[in-house]
């Protein structure tokens, strides 16, 4: 990669080389101030997924199933005239703010009058104006409670706890300033609740994604300055010189910067995930520009002559952190071939950025160096290091002489890993993506108590005509599945065409709350000729069916029980619901062909739980096609495939105890942790390169005996190996400040793994070595 005439040439074109940059750096720049958040749940199932097409064709027909924010108070005051006539005004100006289409609560409902005149149903609103007086509002409150459609809903069951439903317009959910509409209404309810001192409790996806996203915007700074100080001050620690280390900064800076510049070249937006890529460029860009560096000190320290020590650097070093990166790339990469837009943008983002800044800090750290005087063997001084020498004289007398003990301890912790492996359940919640000690955790448990829960959870109904949505037989299918979903506690009341008809049938009945059932086929045809005279928007059933009453939706709202709960609910009600609507009662067959409705389950709840499940098997999927694509490059660069297979036994080593990991500290597998084993598999791979060249390289150029070789290498590669893991952990734990838990883990897994990786490579495989040479004697 790095030859004489490569690295001859960067120093005789150093100024046009770093002109060049600048110009480069100053565009992608440029570029990093267009890039903008994502207020989109994270899309971790593929286009080609048959569930992923069913929710995007459902949001399509309906619009999206996660655009109401809704406001809670627990209270048994809310009908006293002061309180209420602020719940008026609340209510009020939160319709008024942009981007709201319609907010609902107890203080702007309507009921629904019959009409015989024009042969139709009016909309009434309950409270035509802001009540007065005391005796108006028992009114309202008598009212509202003879109208059973929005007992649940507005007002919890025990009549303790009240909901605002506020239904954001389409553009507003995807303006890049959300974040404003939602500003605007947390101003109004802090404003009410301070007036009165009564808690009040915000939740829904867009309130959600917004307080998540202004999370993942602090943490996007907060990382990459920790990265900055983290691995400065090691870098600092390490050869004592300020110069060196804000010259190793500043190229590693630039690599982030450009990373935030491909995200907008790309037309990607920063996610929870991608939001850790500029991080990472520093802790990966430190960790060349330590190889880097100390290389150059030794080959000066060498030589004597700081052009040919550079130039030698460059050629030295230059080949094998080619191939370094390389592997590291690949662990990222393999991302972008799960399939899933959200893996696959981080891959890609991941890969490119990361090969980038390599090619940064193995052309413009040596230019900037060879403007600097001349390099000070006291530089190297701290990398000496009496403990580490005697450690790593401790490993190479355990690998000459203990490796029975190294091979029992290695497969103790395997099986102890291996048994928690087979306990593990891969389960999640919603609150495990939130922020940690976040009110939103707090005001999830508030509407799971009262309300159920927020998390949508949609029934897809397709009758097969145009017209049949309406058809009494639909209706009472519909009627009898929610029926079936009231036996589980874990759904909310639902909203339907059948709650509709149950609604408008009780106004037909002059507002009797006996007649808020679904009525008979003969009653229906009696509502059919007023239905049928609903104009334009005054036709709230649209909500609920397509234009042509072809297609209709069946809406419950789900607690957060977790996504094996949704799953196993799942696997009990799909095949409920298509006995209802395509089995004969009467002789227990399937329908005719043409007579069956298509019902499918779907929702963001649904979406999720499915993309867990993904998620398991992606990184069983990915870890294996990195440890593949590896394996390969591998026996290329080395010629020796068993050589190979020995090798790469201490690297798997650390991801199996990593996963043992997970299972022990109840760690659950989401977006962010399902990085670990790749990620932590391409970087301990590195370790390897560096420790097999020298280990080939013994035997070229120093003709030494394999346990010779061995010794040579643990002791001189072995230092660079202990620094690198070291800069890696500190990186890694800086995620360790977020306030996510999935980020938290990971950092605490990548690190951990790391660290091992490191004893693994340093302990085992020489060990293996040793071995393998035997067996080849002996054989």
């Amino acid at each position: 990669m790095f030859s004489h005439t490569v690295s001859t040439f960067i120093l005789k074109h150093r100024l046009g080389l770093l002109v060049a940059y600048i110009g480069l750096t100053v565009f992608m720049g440029y570029q990093a101030t267009k890039v903008r958040f994502s207020y989109e749940l994270p899309q971790i199932l593929p286009e080609s997924n048959p569930d992923f097409q069913l929710y995007q064709s459902f949001k399509a027909r309906y619009g999206e199933n996660g655009n109401v924010l809704v406001i809670g108070v627990a209270t048994d005051q809310l009908f006293t005239l002061p309180i209420f006539r602020d719940w008026y005004e609340l209510n009020r100006k939160i319709k008024k703010i942009s981007g709201v289409k319609d907010a609902i609560s107890s203080a702007n409902l309507v009921e629904i009058v019959r009409n015989d005149s024009l042969k139709q149903f009016d909309f009434r609103q309950i409270i035509p104006n802001k009540p007065n007086s005391q005796t108006e509002v028992d009114s309202i409150k008598a009212k509202i409670g003879r109208l059973p459609f929005y007992q649940g809903f507005i007002v919890s069951a025990d009549g303790k706890a009240h909901l605002m439903a506020i239904t954001l317009e389409q553009d507003a959910l995807n303006h890049p300033n959300l974040n404003t509409f939602i500003d605007q209404i947390k101003r109004e309810t802090l404003a009410f609740e301070n007036l009165h001192g009564l808690k009040i409790h915000l939740s829904g996806m867009p309130y959600i994604l917004t307080e998540y996203v202004a999370k993942v915007r602090q943490e996007v700074v907060l990382f990459s300055i920790l990265a900055i100080i983290v691995t400065g001050l090691i870098l600092l620690f390490f050869f004592r010189s300020w110069m060196m280390m804000l010259i190793s900064l500043g190229v590693v800076l630039v690599g982030a910067v450009w990373s935030v510049g491909f995200m907008s070249l790309l037309g990607y937006k920063i996610t929870q995930l991608t939001s850790i890529i500029p991080s990472l460029m520093v802790m990966i860009g430190v960790s060349n520009a330590f190889f880097v560096t100390k290389k150059y000190h030794e080959e000066f320290s060498r030589l004597g002559n700081q052009r040919q020590a550079l130039q030698t650097t460059a050629e030295k070093i230059g080949e094998t952190t080619f191939w370094t990166n390389l592997l590291a790339a690949i662990g990222f990469g393999v991302f972008s071939l799960a399939g899933s837009k959200f893996l696959a943008e981080f891959g890609q983002l991941a890969a490119l950025s990361l090969l980038c800044t390599y090619v940064m800090c193995m052309t413009t750290i040596p230019i900037f160096y060879s403007y600097l005087s001349d390099s000070n063997e006291k530089h190297l001084g701290r990398l000496e290091n009496k403990y580490v020498n005697l450690f790593l004289k401790k490993i190479d007398e355990w690998v000459h002489h203990r490796s029975p003990v190294i091979y029992g301890s290695v497969a103790a912790l395997l099986i102890v890993a291996l048994v928690g492996l087979i306990q593990i359940k891969n389960t999640s919640f919603m609150a495990d993506n939130l922020p940690q000690n976040s009110p939103l955790v707090s005001d999830l448990d508030f509407f799971k108590k009262h309300f159920k829960g927020v998390m949508p959870f949609e029934i897809n109904i397709d009758t097969g005509r145009p017209g049949r949505v309406l058809a009494p037989q639909t209706l009472t299918k519909i009627n009898l599945l929610q029926k079936e979903f009231a036996q589980y506690p874990e759904f909310t009341k639902p909203l339907s065409v059948v709650e509709a008809t149950k609604f408008i049938y009780q106004g037909y009945r002059d507002g009797d709350p006996k007649y808020f059932v679904l009525p008979d086929a003969l009653e229906l045809s009696k509502l059919a000729e007023y239905i049928g005279n609903f104009k334009g928007n005054d036709n709230r059933l649209n909500s609920f069916m397509d234009s042509t009453r072809r297609y209709t939706r069946v809406s419950f709202q789900i607690a957060d029980v977790g996504t094996d709960r949704i799953a196993a609910l799942y696997a009990l009600l799909h095949p409920k619901i298509d006995s209802l609507f395509n089995i004969d009662s009467s002789t227990g067959k399937q329908v005719e062909k043409e007579e069956r409705y298509e019902a499918k389950i779907t929702g963001s709840a649904v979406v999720s739980s499915k993309g867990n499940d993904y998620l398991l098997q992606n990184s069983i999927e990915s870890t294996l096609l990195v440890i593949g694509l590896i394996s390969i490059l591998m026996v290329v660069l080395f010629g020796n495939w068993r050589l190979i297979l020995i090798a790469l036994v201490p690297s798997c080593v650390p991801l199996i105890l990593a996963a043992g990991i997970m299972v022990f500290w109840k760690i659950p597998l989401n977006a962010i942790t399902t990085l670990v084993f790749s990620i932590a598999f391409g970087l301990s791979s590195m370790s390897v390169i560096h420790f097999l060249t020298k280990y080939k390289d013994e035997f070229r150029t120093n003709k030494s005996s394999v346990s010779e070789a061995i010794s040579h290498t643990i002791q001189v590669v072995g230092i660079s190996m202990f620094y690198n893991a070291l800069i890696l952990f500190a990186g890694f734990a800086i995620f360790t400040t977020s306030n996510f838990k999935g980020t938290v883990a990971m950092g605490i897994l990548v690190a951990i793994t790391l660290l091992m990786g490191m004893l693994s490579n340093l302990i085992l495989l020489p060990t293996f070595l040793l071995w393998f040479n035997k067996k080849l004697v002996n054989g």
